[in-house]
């Protein structure tokens, strides 16, 4: 549902009509042009305002009827009535009924809904096989549309004017998707989020598809409601906007007043006749699908099930009461944040083209200025987003796929809004943690376990020989990863990472499609008030606090691939994972130690261990050695004289750099500590279970292994020293 903000109303006025009118011909939309209907009566005026609300004042119920061949609902008299834009958003009308009437409501609902049209190829087939003149014209209206706009492109080319007329032809790309209707105004949308594709210009002309389109007669909208629900308008709502609030590719927004509750919601209301539409429009486009897949050898992707994925959503977006299912159940997952707000659905007043939500008073977040004047920060916004997006995408794997910015709204108090759940995917739990995984290969430039991930994730069969892949990899991303992490640029990634994917066997699923799509939408918006920003940067701290902290044996794996290389520690890549790891204000000192605990004593950690201990030794050396030396250069110089040796450790001499390498080893692990003691949520008591499975008798023999280590290792100090000859210090356990 696109809902957007509306300015404040002006004082509360009335204005009556008493002479009889058909409803939904007062008002015209804010949002775009509109198709001719019949002017307004002289004497009833309203000021332009999107907050205005029509109040039904008569007596009779209306009936439907039809006058040349269209359906309008016959009325009595109405009055006008400007709504106060302070009263905020309703409560939950869960807070007004127990779950069980709530339940209830859905399972009516979900019976009006029984009818809902679902895609399928076969029936499209039977359908419009047998209709080849409608399907020539529909055919010939698109090629006329496209091949006009590409012959323009092709003499601006020639003349050298491509780049001069970008924006010119953008505008006009956008003003043909709209007149081609539903269907192509939903692959403008989805252009419009692919910068990978479309230069700027064409971004931002194809962005205004979101919910700048026209809208269809109120009438026919305000029927379809009483159609639906089966209940008269007057008995449903004590007012309801004269004209739509804003205006979808499948339908068209109303506020409105209920009038059981006096809640305050948002109508969303299906347009006529788009089943018709779409469902010829993909019957085309699957054709053209498997002339391609046919006949054009450079493009290695299944077409034709690239477009069935597209139009099974587009199909489920046609059935209202599925959208209240995915907007409750993307409520019961993420709006437990305080910052994320998701509306709740009025299932009495929902059938399969009727949809009632409750309303959401924002600001779009694309509208920085507007923002800015509420005192938020767009940034912290963008920043919300991507934590609930990577939420989403990587923990509980059901995501919304459609968040243009007309589907994201800044409320007053700060919360971000979700809106619009028609289109929502699924990422496989296994390609979840794949992705994760590919993270870590990608830091530790582990190109053989990168490729091998490409299975995981589904881009490659099983038979398809990944060795060829490698070097490619290797080529992009050591020229990526000479940045920090702070400075990749998520675009950068995607669009290089394309040009490798291009070049062998790939096929990319459509969830990650769609998780590009997010992401990119995300930074997008970031770069309005930022420039410089990074969604990378800005996903870093989830995805270490999840290395971290998750128990799963795939994370853990990787968790222990990313910090031990050849044998050693990388105290550097613990330390770094820390510092972003509490950048994530879900992350906690203690979660963080039990899967490392887990591992170590695992039966089938012996390795593990056997790398855990010789750490520790050297640690525990670093430590106590550091502290003699510290100790030593606190001594006056006069008696450092006194010292065997003259070394700047006194008793023991080390060689070239090994002092420095202890100290920073040392100075490393105290940072950590100080790291995890300076959490917010640090407790003492967390290291309890550390005491515990000290006690168990695998961690008495780990804890006897690392004071036996650690004792050779100062006995061969000692013993080199009273040689005073340089021997090789190998007493590691």
């Amino acid at each position: 549902m696109v809902v957007v903000a509306t300015p404040p109303a002006a004082a509360s006025h009335s204005v009556s009509c008493s002479s009889p009118r058909r409803l939904g011909l007062a008002g015209a939309s804010s949002r775009g042009p509109t198709p001719a209907r019949p002017r307004r009566p002289a004497q009833v005026r309203v000021p332009p305002t999107l907050g205005a609300l029509v109040e039904a004042t008569r007596q009779t119920s209306p009936a439907v009827v039809r006058q040349g061949g269209a359906i309008g609902t016959d009325v009595g008299s109405y009055s006008i009535q400007l709504a106060d834009r302070g009263n905020g958003a309703a409560s939950s009308p869960a807070s007004l009924r127990d779950r069980t009437d709530d339940m209830q409501a859905e399972t009516r609902a979900l019976g009006r809904a029984v009818g809902a049209t679902v895609y399928t190829p076969e029936l499209l087939a039977d359908k419009y096989g047998s209709r080849p003149i409608k399907v020539a014209q529909r055919a010939m209206e698109i090629l006329t549309a496209l091949g006009r706009f590409a012959v323009k492109l092709l003499l601006d080319e020639r003349s050298g004017q491509l780049d001069q007329r970008k924006r010119q032809r953008a505008a006009e790309l956008r003003e043909i998707f709209t007149s081609l209707g539903p269907t192509f105004v939903k692959i403008g949308q989805g252009l419009s989020t692919r910068p990978d594709i479309c230069p700027p210009e064409y971004l931002e002309e194809l962005s205004e598809l979101q919910d700048a389109l026209p809208t269809f007669p109120d009438a026919e909208a305000l029927s379809c409601i009483e159609r639906e629900l089966g209940l008269p308008l007057d008995s449903i709502y004590s007012s309801i906007s004269p004209s739509p609030i804003a205006a979808a590719s499948l339908g068209q927004v109303y506020k409105a007043r209920l009038k059981s509750t006096g809640q305050i919601v948002a109508v969303k209301v299906q347009r006529p006749g788009i089943e018709e539409a779409i469902g010829l429009d993909f019957f085309l486009l699957r054709g053209l699908g498997s002339l391609i897949n046919k006949y054009v050898d450079f493009i290695t992707s299944d077409v034709v099930a690239l477009i069935d994925e597209f139009a099974r959503r587009v199909y489920q977006e046609l059935n209202y009461v599925q959208e209240g299912q995915n907007a409750r159940k993307f409520k019961k997952l993420y709006a437990d944040k305080e910052d994320v707000l998701v509306p709740d659905i009025y299932w009495d007043y929902t059938s399969a083209k009727v949809l009632t939500m409750e309303w959401v008073d924002g600001i779009k977040l694309n509208d920085q200025e507007a923002i800015e004047k509420q005192g938020l920060k767009l940034l912290d916004l963008v920043n919300t987003g991507i934590q609930c997006s990577l939420r989403q995408l990587l923990e509980y794997g059901y995501f919304h796929a459609d968040p243009h910015p007309g589907n994201l709204l800044a409320t007053p108090e700060g919360k971000l809004a979700f809106l619009d759940f028609g289109m929502m995917s699924e990422t496989p739990e296994e390609a979840r943690l794949a992705i994760i995984g590919h993270v870590v290969h990608m830091v530790n430039r582990d190109y053989e376990a990168m490729a091998q991930d490409y299975y995981a994730l589904d881009f490659l069969a099983p038979d398809v020989d990944v060795s060829p892949i490698v070097p490619a990899l290797r080529n992009f991303f050591d020229d990526v990863l000479n940045s920090t992490v702070s400075e990749l640029n998520f675009k950068t990634i995607v669009d290089g990472l394309g040009n490798v994917l291009y070049q062998f066997p790939f096929t990319v699923p459509a969830y990650y499609a769609l998780i590009l799509r997010s992401l990119t939408v995300l930074e997008g918006l970031a770069l309005y008030a930022d420039p410089n920003f990074k969604v990378l940067a800005a996903s870093y701290p989830y995805f270490a606090k999840r290395l971290l902290t998750d128990q799963n044996p795939y994370l853990r794996d990787a968790l222990i691939e990313l910090i031990f290389k050849d044998g050693r520690f990388r105290w550097n890549r613990l330390e770094n994972l820390l510092v972003q790891g509490r950048k994530d204000r879900d992350f906690t000192t203690k979660d963080a130690l039990q899967p490392v605990l887990k591992l170590l004593l695992d039966p089938d950690g012996e390795e593990l261990r056997a790398l855990v201990v010789k750490e520790a030794v050297y640690v525990t050396e670093a430590v106590a050695l550091g502290t003699m030396i510290d100790t030593y250069k606190s001594i006056p110089q006069f008696m450092r004289a006194l010292a065997p040796n003259g070394s700047s450790l006194g008793p023991f001499k080390l060689k070239d750099g090994e002092q420095e390498r202890m100290l920073e080893l040392r100075d490393r692990v105290f940072r950590i500590w100080i790291l995890l003691r300076s959490s917010e949520n640090f407790d003492p008591s967390i290291l309890q279970p550390v005491l515990q499975v000290l006690q168990e008798p695998e961690g008495r023999n780990l804890g006897g292994r690392v004071v036996g280590g650690i004792s050779q290792r100062l006995a061969a100090r000692l013993l080199q020293q009273l040689l005073m000859s340089p021997v090789s210090v190998n007493g590691t356990p």
